[in-house]
């Protein structure tokens, strides 16, 4: 099986909170980077998707914090589509010390909003691989 597609990320020393640990909510913000360097990647940009009148909704994200993460430490943010039956699918992520040590891992339900309706389409997977210049990164 491939490597799930992965980015490269420098913890910044703004990012850190007073213990000096990265804070909580930049490990999503380190996720949604992830997330929309693999769409571009496999050919899907923002602009793409407002065109077509669609775009992703966040539906739910649990983060498991594993190993604390620190200015200059150099990280890997893995993002994986897992694609089932209906108008949902997951991203399994991780975010992954150099040396291979797990920091954290971010599961996140998500759907494709139609953007006049407000509803979520009935088949996100459908439609990402019709945008997709390279489906197969997204696991089509």
């Amino acid at each position: 099986m491939a490597q799930p597609y992965s980015v490269p990320v420098t913890v910044r020393g703004y990012e850190t909170d007073t213990q000096g640990h990265l804070n909580q909510a930049v490990y999503l913000q380190y996720a949604e980077h992830a997330r929309w360097s693999l769409l571009q990647e496999a050919g899907i940009r923002q602009r793409d998707l407002l065109e077509q009148g669609i775009g992703p909704a966040a539906l739910e994200t649990t983060i498991k914090y594993r190993r604390e993460l620190h200015a200059g430490d150099e990280v890997e943010v893995s993002c994986a589509f897992v694609w089932g039956e209906g108008k949902t699918f997951t991203l399994e992520q991780s975010i992954t010390l150099r040396d291979g040590t797990v920091s954290a891992q971010v599961t996140a339900v998500g759907g494709i909003l139609d953007l006049a309706a407000r509803k979520l389409v009935p088949d996100p997977a459908a439609r990402m691989r019709a945008l997709a210049r390279e489906p197969e990164l997204l696991g089509l």
